[in-house]
């Protein structure tokens, strides 16, 4: 069974957040204010918080500009995820990912069932990896967040969590641009 190995020390990695959003602002951003307050009770840095319109290439830009960040190991979106004409973060996502990490969208909607039944099929919450930055998305409501930080990111995202998580990863992300001599 999955569990925290006390033994090792907790190593607290840096989190952009990003609100997904035409309507919300700072004052009514209750989604993205969910996601900093459980960053923070866990023992993690917010990096940075923004809020960009759902727009594809506003997301891509923002994404590029957080992966470029050497002082930013994640970013974790809430918004945009949804099948309307105006949801489009998980094409910006998938347009600047190296890898894909299919079993998060698979697990979330999986979690999500047994919450909220088949309405989870509307759900196209995804996560991946690009320039060592893990990247998340999820859908746009704090229990949305909730869910998806609490039962899936805060133990992947915690190196004491075995059998393995993805800190322990990191060093090694980017060893496909390493050259061998």
């Amino acid at each position: 069974m999955p569990k925290i190995d006390e033994t090792r020390p907790f190593l607290a990695v840096h989190i952009a957040v990003l609100t997904v959003s035409d309507t919300r602002s700072e004052a009514d951003d209750k989604s993205g204010r969910t996601l900093v307050e459980m960053i923070e009770a866990t023992g993690h840095k917010v990096a940075a918080k923004l809020i960009v319109r759902d727009d594809q290439a506003a997301i891509v830009k923002q994404l590029k500009t957080w992966i470029a960040d050497p002082l930013i190991d994640v970013v974790i979106s809430t918004g945009g995820t949804g099948v309307t004409g105006r949801d489009v973060t998980p094409e910006a996502f998938h347009s600047v990912y190296e890898k894909e990490i299919a079993g998060f969208g698979e697990l979330f909607r999986w979690l999500s069932y047994q919450k909220i039944g088949t309405s989870t099929i509307q759900s196209r919450a995804t996560a991946g990896v690009a320039g060592g930055t893990y990247l998340f998305a999820l859908p746009g409501s704090p229990s949305a967040c909730r869910d998806g930080w609490d039962d899936i990111i805060k133990h992947q995202l915690d190196n004491r969590f075995r059998p393995c998580n993805l800190v322990e990863l990191m060093p090694r992300l980017q060893e496909h641009l390493t050259t061998k001599n």
